[in-house]
């Protein structure tokens, strides 16, 4: 799965590699991105790339509650056309979830210990994302997201089972193209990122607090600056 992320990478570096136009948008790095937080996205509105932030965990149009979404900050690559809530998402509202590092926790006997994994060449890349827009009884209008996950590759396997779905620049650009609606064609797209191009280090169990998002939370452990 992926519970925690970060992007601490500059506006104008996220706008060249993803080429969207940053106008007025603001943005922060983050150390500790956490569900139900605002994350960066990009979509594809009439032919160009547009970024935005979405809620993180998915409410579908059809919910009674915003709080569904809480339970749905990812969604499994294997059953996103036998799920309602991701299956018209998967043909026709995908987005690119922006990211340069993601936390994942390994089992020691009671210990859970956590660790970052990003691209061995410290780039930024994007998750698979799929988005839904829930309007509340009162009227108020949420826009948010799930993270499309996939099986571990080799780095993963000792660590979880599971992790996000990493998209190569070229399955960036189709998952993105409106005009590809096939779920063939886009589950080729939700497999394994080759564990040779990643890496991880353990960090300090301070990410395990939604609170702490904070540079400290990159550094290796035993690495104080």
């Amino acid at each position: 799965m992926c519970g925690r992320f970060t992007l601490t990478t500059p506006l104008d570096v996220l706008a060249t590699r993803f080429g969207f136009q940053p106008g007025l948008l603001e943005h922060v790095p983050r150390y500790n991105v956490a569900p139900t937080q605002e994350v960066l996205t990009v979509l594809n509105d009439g032919g160009e790339n547009k970024a935005g932030y979405l809620r993180w965990g998915l409410v579908p149009f059809w919910a009674k509650d915003v709080k569904i979404g809480s339970t749905m900050i990812n969604a499994r690559a294997e059953t996103l056309t036998g799920k309602p809530a991701f299956r018209e998402a998967l043909q026709k509202r995908r987005c690119l979830v922006l990211a340069d590092g993601f936390y994942e926790w390994k089992k020691e006997a009671a210990v859970r210990i956590p660790l970052r994994i990003t691209l061995k060449d410290a780039e930024p890349f994007a998750f698979a994302g799929l988005w839904a827009s829930w309007k509340s009884p009162a009227g108020e209008r949420i826009n948010s997201c799930s993270i499309v996950t996939t099986r571990a590759n080799g780095l993963l396997e000792p660590i979880h089972n599971r992790m996000p779905v990493v998209l190569s620049p070229e399955a960036e650009r189709m998952w993105l193209d409106r005009s590809i609606e096939s779920p063939e064609v886009l589950g080729e797209l939700l497999t394994p990122f080759p564990a040779g191009s990643m890496e991880a280090y353990e960090v300090s169990s301070m990410v395990n607090k939604v609170d702490n998002d904070e540079p400290t939370c990159l550094l290796p452990v035993g690495q104080d600056t």
